[in-house]
This record gives structure tokens, C-alpha cells and sequence, in this order.
């Protein structure tokens, strides 16, 4: 039986639950109210409010621009909107490295403002002192390895991480880390899947994957990518489930001819 099937609100103690019952994890992220709502009643696990609203939301060609307030305003769009999924919100670049004060601020103006569930940092030890800070003060976290796309200008590129020995065992090494300082989940992405697997038999918490195979505990995927929404990302890892592009084109240009040729609206479309 479905560890969630009963359960009315997700909580990081389901997700616990579901990795020693074996059941996978589902994940998917949100920026806005309509979106959300379609997700969560559609039965999702997990809702993340990514920084990759920099991406799909505001075009811009990395996550590194988005601010704090940008990611609080699509926080709080998306927990309106939701009665069942536990909601994880990015930290954005800027907001947390470096500086553990600020890092505990950030979470709290998350929490607070947005009336999130938990938040999501990218990193490993060298974030340590951010993440036990948020801790100390109650708030759930959420790592993330492999590639962090805020670090893409130290990286320079998107290829797969930790395909190296040196990289792979220090990935390791911080998986174990986040686990021990206290993270419920870790999201692992673009590495190897032999060593996500790895990872995932490694520790006791959920480790949830993008682009990285299927021996974790749960995938996550762009709404927009998968939706077919975007069209102009295409890596080996995304399955898309719709073209909404094609539908939304076709649905689009209709409309503009029903207009021009008069048809719309017709008699029973108006008062």
C-alpha cells in the first residue's frame, strides 16, 4: 500500500517513510498559482520552487540573477495554491554562501513570508555552517550535489559531474556530511547513475535525482521541460509527457482567426 495514499499534507517524514517502503519519490517544480494547483491535485509528492525561475519565468540564461524576494513572491504563489505536496523553496546564489547569519535570515524570510515547508541549498561542507544554522532554528533542508547550476561560472559548463574518482569520492563524502548534519533529503544532478545509486544505498535519507538514473529514491524534472512547455532544452535525462508547445501554438493561432475572420465571438458567446 502507497505510504501517501492516506496522508492529507506530505511532510519530510513521509518522504523517511517512503525510502524505507521503497516507494519513489515524485517531484516537480512550480513558480505560479494555476501551475501549482494542477500539480498538487494531480497528486504530486514534492513541489520545488526552483531557482530555475530565472530560467523559465524570467529568461535569463542562468539561475544566478534571481533574488530573495523574487523567490519569496513565487513561494508564496505556489502555497496558495497547494494542499498536499510539501513545498521546497531554492535559496537563491548570494543568499546563504558564505555567511551563516545571512543564510539563517533568508530561511526565516522564507518560512515566514512565504509560509514554506522547507528550503534548499546548494552545496556540501563548504556550506555547513549556513545549513546548521537553519537547522538550529527549526527549519528543514534540503541539499543539493553534483551540479549546482548557481556555481556554473566556476564549472563554466553543464556537463556530468563526479565522473572523475576524486570528484565521485568527494561527493560521497559530502552526501554522508548533509546527512549528518541533519538534511531530510538531498537532490543529486547530471552524475553518474552507477554513483547515485551509490550514494542512495550510502545513506538513510531520500536522495531524489535529475539526470541521475533510476537507482535513487525519487526523480525531479522542470515543469516546463517536461510539459514540453520549452522547447529549447533538450538533455539525454528529460522525458517530455506533452507537447504543450505544438498545443498551445495551435490553440493560440485559432483564436487570432476566429477574431480576424469575425467568428469569435459568435450569438451565444455574448450577452
Amino acid at each position: 500500500m502507497s505510504v501517501t495514499k492516506k496522508i492529507k499534507r506530505i511532510t519530510t517524514h513521509t518522504l523517511q517513510a517512503m525510502k524505507q517502503k521503497g516507494e519513489k519519490i515524485s517531484m516537480l517544480t512550480a513558480y505560479d498559482y494555476s501551475m501549482a494547483r494542477i500539480l498538487d491535485e494531480a497528486g504530486i509528492d514534492v513541489l520545488l520552487v526552483g531557482d530555475s525561475a530565472a530560467n523559465v519565468m524570467a529568461g535569463y540564461e542562468t539561475t544566478v540573477p534571481i533574488t530573495l524576494n523574487h523567490m519569496i513572491y513565487h513561494a508564496q504563489s505556489v502555497i496558495r495554491a497547494t494542499k498536499r505536496a510539501l513545498v521546497v523553496v531554492d535559496l537563491p546564489f548570494g543568499s546563504y554562501q558564505g555567511n551563516s547569519k545571512e543564510a539563517l535570515n533568508s530561511a526565516i524570510r522564507i518560512m515566514k513570508e512565504a509560509e514554506a515547508h522547507a528550503v534548499k541549498l546548494e552545496g556540501g561542507e563548504e556550506i555547513s555552517e549556513s545549513i546548521k544554522r537553519i537547522l538550529t532554528a527549526g527549519v528543514p533542508v534540503m541539499g543539493h550535489l553534483g551540479l549546482t547550476p548557481q556555481s556554473i561560472y566556476k564549472f563554466g559548463t553543464y556537463v556530468v559531474r563526479a565522473k572523475e574518482e576524486e570528484e565521485a569520492e568527494r561527493l560521497m563524502s559530502d552526501a554522508k556530511h548533509l546527512e549528518s548534519l541533519g538534511c531530510f533529503a538531498i537532490v543529486l544532478e547530471k552524475i553518474p547513475a552507477k554513483l547515485a545509486e551509490k550514494v542512495a544505498k550510502s545513506v538513510a535519507i531520500p536522495i531524489i535525482g535529475i539526470g541521475a538514473g533510476g537507482g535513487v529514491d525519487g526523480q525531479v524534472l522542470v515543469s516546463h521541460d517536461m510539459l514540453g512547455i520549452n522547447n529549447d532544452f533538450n538533455p539525454r535525462f528529460l522525458r517530455k509527457y506533452a507537447n504543450l508547445h505544438a498545443e498551445m501554438t495551435n490553440a493560440i493561432k485559432s483564436y487570432i482567426g476566429d477574431v480576424k475572420s469575425t467568428d469569435f465571438p459568435n450569438e451565444s458567446e455574448q450577452y
